[in-house]
């Protein structure tokens, strides 16, 4: 999330590899690196594969390392955007996020700022992260919205009536930390259906966040070569209705 990775060359193999398995969308942003990240896609990809789908974000501002702030001035989110152009070699962002709510600036400002980038040709769909169903329905007045990206997993749920919306209405719903940061593997549930499964944690985590909603798309990161593997090989796996309830069963409540 900050600064360059300790081993360039292996940052790149792993996206390469991430589509030479089939992995068809992207999710970065302009904060990670800050910047960075943006670049070694383009390194790993350019020219881009026809039906690759790379969508990244603005709106968030970095002052150093695990320091995140907002800003989402209109002025600044097309700054934001055209630097996401120029680094990803890019004449049009397939889906430009807006990464957070900034409340020193009115939201509908906010999404004002990207219908009018997508007017202008600069993105193709516009999406939303880290809001609740008010702002969501805010968002959805301004311009057509293609995705949310909230945080989300089996041990985090409380964008769950978010995620209901999206599935009524056909968004995409993306969720970040679908592996709570690695953390889900001490789920108890899942590390039972794991063993039974002979499949790690990981895995199991994914194939339930697949197993949840249709609109869901998880998308787990790594630097691994082989996490990445198998976090694509839970794909594959489909989880018994007992194996699913029983997860969800040991879900926390949402409030």
């Amino acid at each position: 999330m900050w600064g360059p990775p300790s081993d360039p060359e292996n940052a790149l193999a792993v996206l390469r590899r991430a589509v030479s398995l089939g992995v068809n969308f992207i999710d970065t942003a302009n904060a990670y690196g800050p910047a960075i990240n943006e670049e070694q896609i383009a390194d790993a990809l350019y020219p881009y594969p026809a039906d690759l789908v790379i969508a990244t974000k603005g709106g968030s501002t970095r002052s150093g390392p695990g320091q995140w702030g907002r800003d989402g001035r209109p002025e600044q989110l097309r700054k934001a955007c055209e630097g996401s152009l120029q680094r990803l070699r890019l004449e049009c962002i397939d889906l430009y996020q807006l990464h957070a709510v900034d409340p020193k600036v009115p939201y509908a400002e906010q999404i004002g700022a990207l219908k009018q980038l997508q007017e202008e040709g600069k993105i193709r769909h516009a999406g939303v992260s880290n809001v609740d169903q008010d702002q969501l329905k805010i968002a959805r007045g301004v311009m057509p919205i293609a995705s949310v990206q909230n945080r989300y997993s089996a041990a985090y749920l409380e964008s769950e009536p978010v995620l209901r919306t999206c599935e009524r209405d056909g968004l995409t719903f993306i969720p970040w930390f679908p592996l709570d940061a690695g953390d889900i593997a001490k789920t108890g549930a899942i590390a039972t259906v794991a063993a039974e499964r002979r499949a790690n944690p990981h895995q199991i985590a994914i194939a339930w966040l697949l197993r949840r909603s249709p609109a869901m798309l998880p998308i787990p990161g790594t630097s691994s070569l082989k996490h990445l593997e198998e976090n694509i090989a839970a794909a594959s796996i489909e989880l018994s209705e007992e194996q699913y309830r029983r997860i969800a069963a040991a879900e926390p409540q949402t409030v």
